[in-house]
């Protein structure tokens, strides 16, 4: 399958062997009972390495494996209040924003403006900051309150410097 005339050769240890007719190296990886396989398919450089082929292929799909496991996977919870909402309720929603953050998630909160409350907007900016603060410490600001058409939203995370 390899279509040049001279590769570089490797060995199974990672030793260069120099430049070597391709013929010779598949000669040399038969004797070792091992696959040679082309690294670099540049005509002008090409590189090859003399490994099991079948060995390489199922330890690289352990890695991508054990990646995969040790990956966290982050989704991104939502939280809307008003510019009305009471007391009571925003703990509600920051015990909620609490728990979400603690589960590793991130939290979007959401103020969305209705009618003439376009014209309270920094009222928004208010809540939003009321809101922050109500969570304490447990949160880190991921991106500041900011006006997205007729919402204010802000992006919020988990403070893992708390720990």
């Amino acid at each position: 399958m390899i279509t040049v005339d001279e590769v570089r050769l490797i060995n199974e240890n990672g030793e260069q062997l120099g430049i070597v007719s391709t013929d010779k190296a598949l000669d040399m990886a038969y004797e070792k009972d091992l696959d040679l396989v082309l690294l670099s398919n540049d005509p002008k450089n090409a590189v090859a390495k003399m490994m099991n082929y079948g060995k390489f292929i199922y330890e690289q799909s352990k890695r991508e494996r054990e990646a995969r496991k040790n990956q966290q996977i982050t989704s991104l919870k939502e939280v809307q209040i008003k510019l009305t909402t009471e007391e009571h309720d925003t703990n509600v929603k920051a015990k909620n924003a609490l728990r979400f953050l603690e589960n590793g998630d991130r939290v979007r909160v959401v103020i969305r403006f209705r009618g003439r409350e376009m014209a309270f907007q920094n009222q928004g900016y208010e809540v939003m900051h009321d809101f922050l603060d109500r969570l304490g410490d447990a949160a880190k600001l991921d991106r500041a309150p900011s006006m997205e058409g007729r919402h204010m939203v802000m992006y919020l995370s988990a403070n893992k410097e708390k720990e």
